[in-house]
């Protein structure tokens, strides 16, 4: 099972997008495939019909447990099937919001999902992980669980501004693991037609070469269409502008991970 986390710490950007356009490929592709929902504003969950003030099974009652000493809790309980085939959610719900008040202060909060998700090791091929856009407990579980870390960035300067607080926090995460896992950072809702757009995808190149996807993914309005009918866009409309560009995305990511997985063989 590979993990996969969504995070920036500026809203808007295209995260929750992100994560439900590449797990609906995934899934698609034949990948049994889970996405975790660690925002509280649920937006993840309502995508698929789920509302987070009344939900009464979500990740919140994964923390509860930890919170409450209980080793070896089950997360089975708290993931929904979808619609789609090979796609399953584990919603969130508005009372994570108070995780921070409740839990910061205890041992091994920030391992929580980590935990979790090493007991169903053996489900799922791929998670993906919709990390809050605020950095607390919630984000740490995010960050310390995940394999390969993605942030979008929307093409705009004042999104550019916000990327190096969340490269600081990456980095302050990351320093206390010892394999330290990659991030690329993915340019979003970029148009071609505006001078900002393009300058803002120059900006980014010149200052995070290293983390750059080398492609971006193009404003599309198949996204909102998609998101209104509770469809990934992969399955709304496989043949739009920003799906073809998160199947380029896609295909990069698991063509690395076979490198490294033939590597570690």
């Amino acid at each position: 099972m590979k993990i996969w986390a969504v995070s920036n710490q500026k809203g808007g950007v295209g995260k929750t997008t992100t994560v439900v356009t590449l797990g609906g490929l995934l899934s698609s592709w034949g990948y049994r495939t889970l996405l975790i929902d660690l925002d509280p504003h649920g937006s993840l969950s309502s995508y698929f019909r789920q509302n987070p003030d009344e939900t009464e099974a979500s990740v919140y009652n994964l923390f509860h447990s930890a919170s409450r000493k209980q080793k070896n809790y089950d997360p089975r309980p708290y993931i929904m099937n979808t619609e789609f085939a090979n796609l399953s959610i584990m919603p969130a719900s508005t009372a994570i919001a108070t995780l921070d008040r409740q839990v910061a202060a205890l041992d091994g909060m920030g391992l929580v999902i980590a935990t979790a998700l090493a007991e169903i090791a053996d489900e799922y091929d791929y998670v993906i992980i919709d990390s809050p856009p605020m950095l607390g407990v919630l984000m740490i579980n995010a960050l310390a669980a995940c394999e390969f870390l993605l942030v979008p960035v929307i093409t705009e300067f004042l999104a550019l501004q916000g990327l190096d607080r969340m490269v600081r926090t990456i980095q302050m995460v990351f320093k206390s693991r010892k394999q330290p896992p990659d991030f690329k950072i993915i340019p979003t809702m970029f148009d071609k037609r505006t001078k900002a757009a393009i300058k803002s995808l120059h900006t980014l190149r010149d200052s995070y070469p290293k983390n750059v996807w080398g492609k971006f993914i193009p404003i599309d309005t198949k996204l909102r269409e998609a998101s209104s009918a509770g469809v990934p866009a992969s399955i709304y409309d496989p043949t739009s502008r920003a799906v073809a560009g998160y199947s380029d995305l896609l295909d990069e990511l698991l063509a690395k991970n076979r490198v490294v997985k033939s590597a570690v063989s």
